[in-house]
């Protein structure tokens, strides 16, 4: 039986990649002339995008290092990528691509989740580090941090981590009450629920593939689509997606996904992004609408031993491990990779 270990997805690519000695700050790709007069689609009808590999502007001294991870959208409509580079553990960007400032030293060369919430007119950082050293934290959009959560702390609150279990937190997302989810992905298996007043309330799921359990809960998203609002959870290596009430009640799973990462919502519109090399698209019913870059024989390739390192060989409008995916407020959709190097996507909507 599969492991939580082996559901990481370090160890996923036992099918699909190593990395490659000295590819750790590796120079980004440069697009020549001749790249970048190529006009890439993707998508059908009303959800057709322009493709942009390789987004935007990094100044000398600032690499993604061994992979971008995490995207969110401020509302003034800046970028933040997370990464495992240098220097701090954020890059943010303008939407032009313009490069604005790095920081988040809390988790220097371990970024991971981030996520982005309005509390009384003000704008937080909710950060999850994948690394059993460093604790989930919360900052403001300067980078100065507010608290931190860490193994011995959620361990008193939820009594879940006896001496030798892990803890490596991949994501969070928020309820309608102003409370908010920590998923422990890489670690337990287990999501933490905590309410507006920051105090732990339960932890939902355990180790497993039944309804209710996890191998990999990797990233989670408010679903309200319906007007009624529920947890909906990436349970990765699962291959599906789950969804909770706001007491942690298991409500429903829907199959059919390969390696689900994370997810965003816009309107009636679902993003899961698939560490398998393709962005799905759900309508309110959670019906496949389309499914970005999605080719099985490339998909073949893209798992291939080492193929995250192997740029040069990547395909314009193909992906090979999209982390996760975001809409701005115009409806376009920016990915980010878990590749040597890092990769940012534009997804710019034209349908």
């Amino acid at each position: 039986m599969k492991n939580a270990k082996n559901s990481n997805r370090r160890h996923f690519l036992g099918q699909a990649s190593t990395l490659v000695a000295g590819t750790a700050f590796a120079v980004p790709h440069v697009l020549t002339s001749r790249e970048k007069a190529k006009v890439v689609m993707v998508g059908e009808g009303d959800f057709l995008y322009e493709v942009e590999h390789n987004w935007g502007q990094l100044p000398d001294g600032h690499v993604y290092g061994n992979a971008s991870h995490g995207v969110a959208v401020d509302k003034a409509g800046l970028i933040y990528v997370t990464h495992y580079g240098k220097p701090g553990s954020i890059f943010v960007f303008e939407p032009s691509g313009k490069f604005v400032k790095a920081f988040g030293e809390v988790h220097a060369g371990n970024g991971h989740g981030v996520d982005i919430r309005e509390e009384d007119g003000t704008e937080f950082l909710y950060l999850s580090p994948s690394n059993s050293n460093l604790s989930f934290a919360k900052m403001t959009l300067e980078g100065e941090v507010v608290w931190q959560k860490g193994k011995k702390l959620l361990g008193e609150l939820s009594g879940k981590y006896p001496a030798k279990s892990r803890y490596r937190p991949t994501n969070a997302s928020f309820s309608p009450d102003g409370g908010y989810f920590l998923g422990d992905g890489y670690g337990s298996n287990y999501i933490h629920q905590f309410d507006k007043n920051d105090k732990y309330v339960r932890t939902i799921g355990r180790t497993g593939s039944g309804a209710g359990q996890f191998r990999t809960p990797h990233g989670q998203w408010l679903d309200d689509r319906d007007g009624t609002p529920k947890l909906a959870v990436c349970d990765r290596a699962n291959k599906r997606l789950q969804w909770f009430d706001m007491d942690g009640k298991h409500l429903k799973t829907l199959d059919g996904f390969l390696f689900p990462a994370d997810i965003d919502v816009q309107g009636d519109l679902m993003l899961v992004s698939d560490l398998h090399a393709r962005i799905t698209l759900l309508d309110k019913d959670n019906k496949v609408i389309t499914q970005l870059g999605d080719d099985p024989e490339w998909r073949k390739v893209a798992l291939g031993r080492g193929f995250r390192g192997k740029r040069d060989q990547w395909k314009a409008g193909r992906f090979v491990h999209p982390h996760d995916a975001c809409f701005d407020k115009g409806g376009n959709i920016f990915v980010v990779e878990w590749v040597s190097t890092g990769r940012v996507t534009k997804l710019r909507k034209v349908g």
